[in-house]
């Protein structure tokens, strides 16, 4: 059983993404605002495998569906979240 405690960082690292927090902010400005009708996983920048990650953690409610969440409200925002 994985009981490790998984931050935005360890989802980008799933995902096979620089996972440091700059270069999270870098992604997430290049990538949002993302449109309320596309759902995260049918984003164009993601590749089959993340998308199909990303698809599969909201559909069986895993315990990365928190952070996928996190993530889809931060790609949606018209704002910064880090300052």
């Amino acid at each position: 059983m994985d009981t490790s405690i998984h931050t935005l960082q360890t989802l980008f690292f799933q995902l096979g993404l620089a996972s440091n927090e700059e270069q999270i902010r870098v992604f997430i400005e290049k990538h949002r605002p993302l449109p309320r009708n596309i759902a995260l996983s049918e984003a164009d920048f993601w590749s089959e495998a993340q998308a199909a990650f990303l698809a599969e953690a909201i559909e069986e409610d895993s315990d990365w569906c928190a952070l996928v969440d996190e993530l889809d409200s931060l790609l949606r925002e018209k704002y910064s979240w880090i300052n």
